[in-house]
């Protein structure tokens, strides 16, 4: 108790300069483990929960019944956005299709609304087939749902990064401190010079405790976030599969080969 006691006294006894970088070692700590606490948890929920959702919605009988069954597991939220969006897309892409068919008999008055490169007047994300429209919002949701996993580990990786220099800053700082004391004082001898010097170097092991825990929290979440990552990417080339076949499926049955 004494020698924490010491350290800490050693740690923020000096100008201000070696405390402010006492204070922000102290300050990249704690914020540092909240990061580490709060992500281990979230992410070790997460892992279960998207395996969950993925398996409640293969095990649903419709689309309908899909999205209700996965929000009930999918607590952060990983996984159903990709089955609303596709599902909002197909929608919309088999709404525009019957808008055109019933407009078809009106073709020539269209020749107005057509752009220079000949093409109707359709927007860009409506363009291409339904594989090619699916990929691309779930490419976003997918991306939407990757940056909430990735949440806190910038902090992690700056602290990782940054914190031993902040820590070798406040020895510098303080040697140089130590010394100029010790030359006003007029007395050079091994015990005036290795006590103010030992506190000095108390801010790199500081500065390395902090760095620390930041770099493996960062390596070992990364990887939890890869794992999850990976399994929303197949679940969302599955998903892909199976919406763009909807649309060819039910031409074939309604025009059947004769």
């Amino acid at each position: 108790m004494n020698a924490d006691t010491n350290i800490l006294s050693a740690m923020f006894e000096g100008d201000a300069v070696h405390n402010a970088v006492a204070g922000l070692l102290l300050l990249m700590s704690v914020a540092s483990w909240v990061v580490i606490v709060w992500k281990t948890w979230l992410l070790q929920r997460a892992v279960g929960d998207t395996q969950r959702s993925t398996a409640a919605f293969w095990q649903a009988r419709s689309m309908a019944d899909a999205l209700p069954a996965m929000q009930a597991f999918d607590r952060e939220a990983l996984v159903w956005p990709l089955v609303r969006a596709a599902q909002t897309q197909l929608f919309t892409t088999q709404l525009n299709r019957a808008q055109n068919a019933q407009n078809a008999e009106h073709v020539v008055h269209a020749v107005h609304a057509v752009h220079g490169d000949g093409s109707a007047n359709v927007s860009l994300g409506g363009a291409g087939d339904m594989a090619q429209q699916l990929t691309r919002v779930l490419r976003d949701a997918l991306h939407a749902s990757v940056q909430k996993l990735q949440s806190g580990q910038v902090l992690l990786a700056t602290v990782g990064a940054i914190a031993p220099f902040v820590g070798l800053l406040g020895t510098v700082w303080g040697i140089y401190h130590a010394l100029t004391t010790i030359a006003s004082a007029g007395q050079v001898n091994i015990a005036t010079v290795a006590g103010p010097v030992g506190e000095a170097l108390i801010m790199t092991a500081a500065g390395l405790a902090v760095a620390i825990p930041a770099v493996l929290g960062y390596n070992i979440l990364g990887r939890f976030v890869g794992r999850i990552e990976a399994d929303l990417e197949g679940f969302a080339r599955d998903l892909r599969a199976l919406l763009s076949q909807t649309p060819k499926t039910s031409e074939t049955q309604e025009n059947p080969v004769p």
